[in-house]
């Protein structure tokens, strides 16, 4: 499953260079990542009920064009990596601007916590079975992390 939604930036969204400022991309991956997990079945009132919540972890931003006011543009998600357990995650969004030319690429890294225990904890077997299912960025990796 490929996932990718379309936005029209809002004014707020730039600074005063005319351009969409630094963290509205960051937004708008995360948004794209809240509608990924509720397209497969899991809204945030769900995940509450199951005690799990994705914690970002580590969050990478490369600008590659300008996405100025008026534009709108499309931002998707795949899987870059995911640890055998599941327990860790990364997904790559690319942003895309109204000539469908990569804006922007965002590596978000994270992994799944326990809401109670507030400790990292492995998704259930239908959560990692639907994030095998989307759709993988080139470059995609089994993650490895130490246990502790």
């Amino acid at each position: 499953m490929n996932l990718e939604k379309i936005f029209h930036p809002i004014w707020a969204d730039f600074d005063p260079n005319n351009h969409m400022r630094h963290t509205a991309y960051n937004d708008y991956a995360a948004e794209v990542r809240v509608q990924l997990l509720t397209a497969k079945g899991y809204s945030m009132n769900k995940l509450i009920e199951l005690s799990l919540g994705p914690v970002l972890l580590v969050e990478e931003t490369h600008f590659l064009k300008e996405i100025r006011q008026g534009e709108t543009i499309k931002v998707d998600a795949k899987l870059l990596g995911i640890s055998k357990d599941g327990r860790f995650w990364k997904i790559r969004h690319d942003i895309f601007n109204n000539n469908n030319k990569l804006a922007a690429y965002i590596i978000a890294e994270g992994a799944w916590i326990d809401l109670k225990t507030r400790k990292i904890k492995q998704p259930t077997q239908e959560i990692l079975d639907q994030f095998l299912s989307l759709s993988r960025s080139e470059g995609f990796h089994y993650i490895e992390k130490p246990k502790k």
